[in-house]
């Protein structure tokens, strides 16, 4: 699947702060950068006009220059005005460098053809700065590297790329672009238009301002940069190229009503079609096009659809932007569901969440860069191992940048000696973990050295963190959506992986946060009520950070106030944050502060003290309330009756049969193309688990979550209905669609079977025997990435993992009552390849197996359970029934625990 090269983010200046206490090495360095400016600036000049002269000699000045042989005098006067010419260039980036760190503007500007000169003006200003203000700023220049093309986008079927119409005068006109359908499940980005329209995608802000908040033909509006739409139209600058020519006083309705995705005029036809789609699907996709442009009374139900799309869509575009703490999120909440399903009872399901805090789950499942949360917990964790190994202290990281490609650490002071795998970047500013070296590596047992990176926002490339710790002072959020702001630090901070053991107290706002972590989560009403204790428990920052990494850490402590300060109270603080290895970031007008983070009307947050201005990471109230809601609902143990089935009319053979109890598998078709097989197929499950009939409408926003032109979604649709043949896909009056009875799933048989075991005593244990036969694996196992997130606002995962869970149950204890505990074993382990972490089962596997009276066997099984409990991925141990039946079953299982961990 094609994908957007993302970009670089040390193509920006990278930001370094001076440390807040000056060392005899800073003085000493401070001096004598003094000195050597003041002969560089002063010194110069006067040696200059002393011994050589002004910058223009004479013979320069001679008309008679440019036709006479030129001589030794001539040559010395050039040479002259050269050294004068780079004297001025230094003299000019010292400006701009002193008029930066006095005035704290975040980044210097960049004079033309200075690189190195700027930079050596940087590291002289910045420590002769250093000498005079504790806390002075200091950006140093990054080298900045060439902006990475953009990997070709394959166009997609039913679009083709947009052409310009004849040049007109663009006085009276203007410019607009259609955003393009997806590709599988790549989808057009403000920075791949402005690549592809401007020839730089670092202008796609430029786009941003030209369309915020205008309508567009869906009737939503853009209000972050990094989240377009198929079909949005979108106002261009006046030199965009492959974009679409209109008058300049059109109105913006009639521009929306005439450009509803289509191409110019002009383009070949051959570009339409689908390289893999042969003459009788395009048909098809013509008849589904035009049926689309038809008038929406032929779809009555359609307002509500889109309704409930637009209130999904308003969920995922904060939460499944906010990839590392939605990551960090899932795992927290699969380990509450784990717990949930060890007090599991027979004939229940555990409880499963509504409304919007259903919808949040399948943001967070959309969003969650579970990859990404990995290769920054183990690479710092590896950075701390192989530092601790160096007796090295680790440096101060002020950010850090995480990409598709990298893992970019800005720290400061700049050293070239990064340990491997970690390379120096940008004379040693930068420490860089590529991706593909990040995937390779294993899991580590060091220490967690910066535990409080926490995420603001993203750029065009990825995702920036700062370090709460590196401020060595106060960060002050100011803003309209300060509390937005503040519960989104808390919730990442509160689930990250990259921490070890951490506290973080939350003034005036947050208590319902300890749903999610109560273990690190606290909550008060004012700061009156924390400030002795942290006073009391301060910590020196080298010490702390030593331990982390060479065994004996303390604890990691974070405040986040939503109630502005005293001055008294701000004073205290900004104390202790100078001496205190912590973080403090306060609402409210904080004189004291090192960093301000300013959240601004437009979604942007912005640190002026590190040059850094991306889009905000805000957690809103109301996707705030629904993770709370999520969470609550993880944390009920009463579970709730499980959804009834439908009978089935026989037990025959269907012409199409979709097998979900396991890997993903359609019997009874031709082979679909690979790339177009995944998503056939989820619609195909969504269509089959859904008997009543599914609008269009409402698949568009299941398996295009973030959006789809509607032209996209019908051709789609229309190209499953040929793979399945007209008898098995169905439209009803209202343009509902729906399978055919010849299409079934293996988990409506295997509901059918268990239905009529209940009726039938003598054919029971026969009957559940071929039900669990059709158990291969995990529910819809093999699935893509971000596929099949509608399942957590789906009844299915959950009825599927409790009755293939009870069905064996049932069945385990016919088999020990006839006295057949080999049977009994092999039901249980048949229902495990699907419902691993049910504990009933790994209970009803130890009661069989005891009954084998093979002790040995009975060892083997006590030790592979303790194994997996102790590294399972979401933690959490065994239940306690789980560990008392093990205790009477086998009652030296300890001593062997023991001694296996010990070896």
């Amino acid at each position: 699947m094609p994908t957007r090269e993302p970009a670089r983010p040390h193509g920006r200046h990278t930001p370094v702060r001076a440390k807040a206490r000056r060392s005899a090495a800073d003085v000493l360095a401070g001096i004598g950068s003094l000195i050597v400016l003041v002969a560089l600036v002063g010194g110069v000049p006067y040696a200059l006009l002393t011994f050589v002269g002004p910058p223009i000699a004479p013979e320069l000045l001679d008309l008679d220059l440019l036709t006479s042989r030129v001589g030794p005098s001539t040559v010395v006067a050039v040479l002259v005005l050269l050294v004068w010419l780079a004297w001025f260039q230094l003299f000019v980036c010292v400006v701009v460098e002193v008029y930066a760190g006095v005035r704290r503007v975040g980044m210097p500007a960049r004079v033309p053809l200075s690189g190195g000169t700027q930079a050596l003006a940087n590291k002289l200003v910045g420590a002769v700065l250093l000498l005079f203000t504790a806390g002075a700023m200091v950006v140093p220049l990054a080298k900045l590297a060439p902006t990475p093309a953009a990997t070709p986008v394959t166009a997609v079927a039913y679009s083709a790329p947009i052409v310009e119409k004849a040049t007109l005068d663009t006085h009276k006109t203007k410019k607009v672009y259609v955003v393009q359908p997806p590709h599988g499940r790549h989808h057009e980005s403000l920075w791949e238009i402005a690549e592809k329209c401007l020839g730089d995608g670092r202008r796609y802000p430029e786009i941003y301002r030209l369309n915020q908040a205008k309508e567009q033909p869906d009737g939503s509006r853009l209000r972050m940069a990094d989240l377009i739409r198929p079909g949005w139209v979108l106002d261009m600058p006046d030199d965009a190229r492959h974009a679409h020519v209109v008058p300049v006083d059109q109105p913006r309705e009639q521009t929306l009503r005439e450009h509803p995705g289509r191409a110019p005029v002009g383009q070949h036809a051959g570009q339409h079609a689908d390289r893999h789609a042969d003459s009788k699907t395009g048909h098809a996709e013509k008849k589904v096009e035009a049926k689309h442009r038809q008038p929406d009374q032929q779809q009555p139900d359609r307002p509500q659809a889109t309704i409930r799309q637009s209130q999904t869509t308003d969920l995922t575009d904060y939460l499944a932007t906010a990839s590392l703490a939605a990551a960090g999120l899932l795992v927290v909440l699969a380990r509450r569901r784990r717990e949930q399903l060890w007090r599991r009872v027979f004939g229940r399901r555990i409880a499963r969440p509504r409304d919007d805090a259903a919808q949040a789950e399948v943001a967070l499942r959309l969003g969650g860069d579970a990859p990404g949360a990995r290769i920054l917990d183990i690479g710092l964790r590896l950075l701390g191992a192989e530092l601790a190994a160096q007796n090295r202290t680790p440096p101060t990281v002020y950010g850090a940048h995480l990409s598709a490609r990298t893992l970019d650490l800005w720290i400061h002071p700049p050293d070239g000696d990064a340990p491997a795998p970690w390379t120096a970047q940008d004379g040693g500013q930068v420490w860089r973990l590529p991706a593909h070296e990040g995937r390779l590596l294993e899991e580590q047992a060091g220490g967690a050295p910066y535990p409080g990176l926490v995420s603001i926002g993203t750029d065009a490339g990825g995702r920036v963190l700062i370090d709460l710790e590196a401020a060595q002072g106060l960060i002050n959020v100011r803003g309209p959506q300060t509390t937005a702001a503040l519960a989104a630090l808390a919730v990442e901070l509160a689930t990250n992986r990259w921490s070890d053991r951490m506290r973080i107290t939350l003034v005036g706002f947050g208590e319902e946060l300890t749903a999610i972590a109560p273990d690190r989560i606290r909550a008060v009403g004012g700061l009156a009520e924390v400030l002795p204790e942290l006073e009391a428990m301060a910590a020196p920052r080298r010490e702390v950070l030593t331990g982390r990494i060479t065994g004996s850490p303390r604890d990691a402590h974070y405040l986040l106030s939503a109630v502005a300060p005293t001055h008294e109270e701000a004073r205290r603080l900004a104390l202790l944050a100078r001496r205190d290895t912590a973080g403090y970031v306060l609402a409210g007008e904080v004189p004291h502060a090192t960093w301000t983070l300013e959240i601004g009307d437009d979604g942007r947050a912005r640190i002026a003290e590190l040059g850094f201005d991306v889009q905000a990471q805000l957690l809103p109230r109301r996707h705030y309330q629904a993770l709370i809601d999520l969470f609550r609902t993880a944390s009920q143990v009463d579970g709730e009756a499980v959804s009834e089935a439908e009978p089935l009319v026989g037990l025959h053979p269907p012409a199409v049969e979709i097998r979900i109890l396991g890997p993903i598998e359609v019997i009874g078709l031709r082979p679909l193309e690979e790339g177009r097989l995944a998503l056939a197929a989820e619609l195909l499950v969504y269509l089959a688990t859904h008997p009543g009939g599914v609008h269009p409408s409402v698949l568009g926003g299941v398996l295009w979550p973030r959006g789809v032109q509607d032209m996209v979604r019908d051709a789609t649709i229309a190209r499953v209905a040929e793979w399945l043949g007209p008898e098995h896909l169905h439209t009803d009056e209202a343009g509902r669609i729906s399978l055919g009875p010849e299409v079934r799933t293996d988990w409506a048989l295997f509901r059918e079977l268990v239905r009529r075991s209940h009726g039938d005593p003598t054919a029971r244990a026969v009957l559940l025997e071929k039900a669990l036969g059709l158990v291969r694996g995990p529910l819809l196992s093999g699935r893509q990435p971000g596929r099949y997130a509608w399942l957590a606002a789906e009844d299915l995962e959950y009825d599927v993992a409790a009755e293939v869970a009870d069905a064996a149950h049932q069945l385990c204890e016919l088999r020990l009552a006839h006295g057949q505990p080999d049977a009994a074993v092999a039901a249980v382990r048949a229902a495990l390849l699907l419902a691993v972490d049910d504990e009933g089962l790994w209970r009803d596997l130890l009661r069989a197996t005891h009954a084998t009276e093979d002790t040995v066997r009975l060892r083997a099984v006590v030790e592979g359970l303790t194994r997996r409990a102790a590294s399972h991925p979401y933690g959490g141990g065994m239940a306690p029934e789980t560990e008392a039946l093990i205790e009477e079953l086998l009652p030296t299982w300890r001593i062997h625990v023991v001694r296996e961990s010990s070896a």
